[in-house]
């Protein structure tokens, strides 16, 4: 089939976890598909598909790409990733991966073409599924807490923090916009590190 460009955001399902720092790639996939007018439905009403049906997607066709929330827990993401990618075309290049990223101050964002996992358990199950970490990912910053990072990752955003992500992730979906509409990956960093660069 044509080859299909994926946008995922990772994060875990349930209203428990929504506002979460580690539900921040949710977020973002929220932001574009109300950008573009969109809906989001069951991984069975997707056309053609015929793979796991644990995730929730959203389809534009100019251009065409897939908004995708994994309905996995956060580790296991690769689970929806991986046959989403086969049924796409295969091409891991046309995948971008948004999460979060302990290793970045609030509010930072950085835009790689490929790269390994970080610590990021996401990303090291899609990075296994799919055995390439050559495809693009947007890190967005949760910022490192001294002690607990796991209460930290679930805990919610909120105060200040809020203003910070909701600033974020606005960004972030500019960022994403642009290279669905025919930035490349190279040209989509050059132009997004230099502008969060001033202004985060």
């Amino acid at each position: 089939m044509t080859s299909i460009k994926l946008i995922v955001g990772l994060g875990n399902p349930g209203l428990q976890y929504a506002g979460t720092r580690h539900n921040i790639g949710f977020e973002v996939i929220e932001r574009l598909r109300l950008h573009e007018g969109l809906l989001f439905s069951p991984g069975d009403r997707l056309d053609g598909y015929d793979g796991p049906n644990n995730f929730t997607f959203a389809r534009s066709h100019v251009p065409d790409v897939l908004f995708v929330r994994p309905m996995t827990w956060m580790n296991k993401s690769g689970e929806a990733v991986g046959p989403l990618v086969k049924w796409a075309g295969g091409d891991v290049s046309n995948l971008l991966v948004v999460f979060d990223d302990l290793d970045l101050d609030p509010g930072k964002l950085r835009i790689r073409a490929r790269g390994g996992h970080g610590g990021q358990n996401g990303m090291r199950s899609i990075i296994e599924q799919i055995s390439s970490d050559c495809f693009p990912r947007l890190r967005m910053g949760i910022g490192r807490p001294a002690t607990d990072a796991a209460r930290h990752v679930l805990g919610p955003i909120e105060g200040a923090e809020r203003d910070v992500m909701n600033d974020a992730v606005a960004r972030a979906s500019d960022a994403i916009l642009h290279w669905l509409v025919g930035d490349d990956i190279d040209q989509t960093m050059s132009r997004f590190h230099s502008r969060w660069n001033q202004n985060v």
